[in-house]
């Protein structure tokens, strides 16, 4: 699980864990990962690493395979919502910063999973994008890509790993209320939810509960999909 120490990703591995898993915690902040896992309580374990190295990614894949003896399920939650800039404000920086850890980290850590998972014949990868990702938001170029490339990203996976007995694929949320809100202007945010038909912020809970299913055995027919869960935004 990554970015699991607080939002979307923590709420993946506490429903997880209810559902019998033994959690792995991966977060660029380890004390707060140390944190969440002892507020989860039970057989967690928190690993401190930074997404956007590909070195910190492997490494920790091979902490937490060597910790549970296998790894069966990656959920990749590590996101950030960068400034909300007009186009010609976003500087090369900021679309780099964005794109390191939305794209980059999503795309490092599921390769860093794979052979073990093709070892053992099973797994199951979600990968969390975002409904900005389908639709673009204004003051969002940088987000909107990254996310649109983690759904072609999962496509491209999950079609790679036919046969394998590893299904890989990405939800697609509208805005959820997780701190990465902090990061956004009120008018960013204010957009977003005007966009939503059923008229409120997500919560993280109710995407959990579309990703624990995605993570299971029952989830046996679906490979390289992107499911919405936008309150009725996604038209597509």
């Amino acid at each position: 699980m990554t970015g699991a120490a607080s939002g979307i990703g923590l709420a993946c591995a506490t429903r997880l864990q209810a559902a019998g898993a033994a959690v792995a915690l991966l977060d660029r902040d380890g004390e707060a990962a140390e944190r969440a896992g002892a507020a989860l309580g039970g057989d967690v374990f928190a690993v401190a690493a930074d997404v956007t190295s590909s070195t910190e990614v492997d490494l920790a894949v091979a902490r937490v395979e060597e910790r549970f003896g296998r790894l069966d399920v990656l959920v990749c939650s590590a996101g950030i919502g960068g400034d909300s800039l007009h186009t010609d404000e976003i500087s090369d920086a900021e679309w780099r910063r964005v794109f390191a850890v939305n794209c980059d980290g999503v795309f490092f850590c599921n390769r860093a999973v794979v052979a073990g998972m093709k070892r053992r014949g099973y797994g199951r990868i979600v990968n969390i994008a975002s409904i900005a990702g389908k639709e673009g938001n204004p003051m969002a170029a940088a987000y909107s890509a990254s996310k649109a490339a983690v759904i072609g990203m999962t496509k491209s996976i999950g079609k790679d790993l036919v046969g394998t007995g590893i299904l890989v694929n990405s939800i697609a949320p509208a805005v959820i209320r997780t701190p990465i809100l902090e990061q956004l202007s009120q008018e960013h945010v204010d957009y977003m939810v005007s966009r939503i038909p059923l008229g409120r912020l997500g919560e993280p809970e109710e995407v959990a509960a579309l990703v624990c299913f995605l993570a299971s055995e029952e989830m046996s027919f679906s490979t390289g999909a992107c499911f919405d869960v936008s309150g009725g935004r996604a038209t597509y």
